[in-house]
């Protein structure tokens, strides 16, 4: 084989997302199928803590970061549960973006499609628009590219999370 045919693969950057629950997992995975295809030179690993509030997801993070070398690491995570300034010094110690849904990622789904995001049955009324919440392939018809394109003005979940895409 020649050397040039040795040397073809290029650099890829490597990013892990972290999410809170079932929920910010499907989420991030439908980003990543949008934002980041095969080829693209970014490989993206998208993990859940399985909830148990805002410390353990972070704690998860710095633990999967110590596994394997990522470029960037990101947590998705509710600030309605175990949320304080000493889990942002812990991330922000350990070089973790935090991606604060508030006062969780089902209202922050809500407001970017235009929806009123306040009261009790925000879990309800997401289920009502996205017929399985923990799946990705749930929010392929209301979360487009066109429609998160215009929530990212918005949102800054989506916002923060188009740019660790790169876009």
């Amino acid at each position: 084989m020649s050397r040039r045919a040795l040397n073809r693969r290029g650099t890829v950057n490597t990013l892990l997302l972290v999410g809170e629950g079932e929920t910010e997992v499907a989420f991030l995975t439908h980003m990543k199928s949008l934002c980041a295809p095969r080829g693209c030179g970014l490989y993206v690993k998208v993990i859940c803590a399985h909830g148990k509030g805002a410390k353990h997801v972070v704690d998860v993070a710095i633990r999967q970061s110590r596994n394997a070398a990522f470029d960037s690491v990101a947590a998705l995570l509710d600030t309605d549960t175990d949320w304080n300034d000493q889990v942002q010094q812990r991330a922000t110690e350990h070089c973790i973006r935090l991606l604060l849904s508030r006062p969780c990622v089902e209202a922050m789904l809500l407001r970017a499609l235009g929806r009123s995001a306040t009261g009790r049955t925000l879990k309800k009324r997401l289920k009502q628009l996205v017929q399985d919440p923990m799946d990705s392939h749930s929010y392929a018809t209301l979360f487009d590219e066109h429609a998160l394109e215009a929530a990212r003005r918005n949102e800054r979940v989506i916002e923060d999370l188009f740019r660790l895409f790169g876009r």
